[in-house]
C-alpha cells in the first residue's frame, strides 16, 4: 500500500481501562442523556442548545468556556437544556490543514493520534466530572466512536459524511440522539434517507466484528444551509424551509420527528454574528406554526471565549483556530435573550 504504518493504536477497551470513568461521571452522563432524550421524545419542552467552539483545540480554554456555560445554564435551566459542543475532529473540505484535537493535541506540533485519543477522552471526562455535562461531538470517523461512547450525550454526522453507509449504520447502533446534517448539496431526501437508515436495525462490519444494531429512534435532521453550484452559501432555516421539512417527515414513517437548526456554516455564510438573528427568526416561525413548533428541538451554535478566528500560532486565548465563533459576551447575552423569548 502507498502508506507507512507508524504504530498500532490501543483499542477502545484498552483506553477505557487506562482512563476509566468514575461512578459520579457515569451517573452524570446517564442523567444528562435521559434529559436530552426526553426533549426528542416530546416529554420535556425545553429547547436544546448545542453550543461551543467550532473545534475543541485547547483543553484549558475549552474547559474555561464550559465553566462559563455551566454558570449561565443554571439561570435558564427551566427553559433551555445546554449541551456543550466538544468537537475533537475537524472535517476539511480539501483534506488539508488542522484536523482537530484527535490528530494534533498540540496544533503547533506534528500529528500524534495516540495522544489525541487520550486528549479527547480526557476533555470529555473533565466536562462531565467538573461541570456535570454530557457533551456533543461529531462522528467524523465511525470506528473512533467507541473511544467516547460512554461519555457523549449527543452525536452529529456532518454534511460530508451523511451519505456514507458506515456513518449511517454506526448511527443506528448509537444509544444517544444522532443528528444527520443535510448534505452540502442541500438535498433533503439524502438527509431523510440517512435518518431512515439510522432508525433501522442492521447487520454490518464494525471494528472487525460482525455487528447487529437495533436502530436509533432519536436520529433526526440538522439543517445547516448548503452550497450552490457556484459555491455560494444558501440558507435553509426560513419558514418555508421548515415547512418543507415537516412535509418530508409527514410522508414517511419516522420515530420522534425532530430538527436542530445549525445557525452557523452555510446558514450564516460563516459569519458567527448572524447566529442570534437566525435563532430569533426560527423561534418566530415556531410561534406562528404548530407543526414547526413541534418539530423544532433546538439550535446548534458556534461560540467561544473571543469573537472571530485566528491563525494557528497567533496565541490568542479562547479564540477559534478554525471557523469564526461568537465571543462569550455576546453568547451569554444570546442565551439569556432566548430564555426571555421562550
Amino acid at each position: 500500500m502507498n502508506m507507512d504504518f507508524e504504530r498500532k493504536l490501543a483499542i477502545p477497551m484498552e483506553v477505557k481501562e487506562m482512563f476509566p470513568i468514575t461512578m459520579k461521571v457515569s451517573e452524570t452522563v446517564d442523567k444528562r442523556r435521559a434529559e436530552i432524550i426526553s426533549v426528542f421524545e416530546g416529554k420535556d419542552d425545553r429547547l436544546l442548545l448545542i453550543i461551543g467552539p467550532c473545534s475543541a483545540d485547547n483543553e484549558d480554554s475549552v474547559l474555561d468556556y464550559i465553566g462559563r456555560l455551566k454558570r449561565v445554564s443554571e439561570k435558564v435551566s427551566d427553559k433551555i437544556l445546554i449541551v456543550p459542543r466538544i468537537y475533537t475532529n475537524k472535517p476539511r473540505t480539501t483534506g488539508a490543514g488542522y484536523k482537530g484535537l484527535l490528530h494534533q493535541p498540540n496544533p503547533n506540533a506534528k500529528p500524534d493520534m495516540f495522544e489525541g485519543i487520550i486528549a479527547t477522552r480526557r476533555l470529555h471526562m473533565r466536562a462531565a466530572e467538573e461541570f456535570e455535562f454530557s457533551s456533543a461531538d461529531e462522528m467524523l470517523y465511525p470506528e473512533n466512536h467507541k473511544y467516547l461512547d460512554d461519555l457523549l450525550g449527543y452525536v452529529a454526522v456532518g454534511a460530508r459524511s451523511v451519505e456514507d453507509q458506515q456513518h449511517r449504520l454506526t448511527a443506528s447502533g448509537i444509544e444517544v440522539p444522532v443528528g444527520m446534517k443535510n448534505p452540502t448539496s442541500g438535498v433533503y431526501s439524502v438527509m431523510m434517507n440517512a435518518i431512515s437508515a439510522a432508525q433501522s436495525p442492521h447487520t454490518f462490519i464494525y471494528r472487525g466484528w460482525q455487528a447487529h444494531s437495533h436502530g436509533n429512534p432519536y436520529a433526526h435532521a440538522i439543517l445547516r444551509g448548503y452550497s450552490s453550484k457556484s459555491g455560494d452559501s444558501k440558507v435553509n432555516y426560513h419558514y418555508e424551509d421548515l415547512i418543507q421539512l415537516c412535509e418530508f417527515y409527514q410522508k414517511g414513517e419516522y420515530k420522534n420527528p425532530a430538527v436542530i437548526v445549525d445557525t452557523n456554516h452555510a446558514n450564516s455564510g460563516k459569519n458567527p454574528f448572524e447566529q442570534p438573528r437566525i435563532i430569533k427568526e426560527v423561534l418566530h416561525s415556531a410561534r406562528h406554526n404548530d407543526d414547526i413548533k413541534k418539530l423544532l428541538k433546538g439550535f446548534m451554535v458556534e461560540s467561544y471565549i473571543e469573537d472571530g478566528a485566528q491563525k494557528i500560532g497567533e496565541g490568542v486565548y479562547g479564540k477559534s483556530i478554525t471557523d469564526p465563533c461568537l465571543g462569550w459576551e455576546k453568547t451569554e447575552k444570546l442565551i439569556l435573550e432566548i430564555a426571555d423569548l421562550l
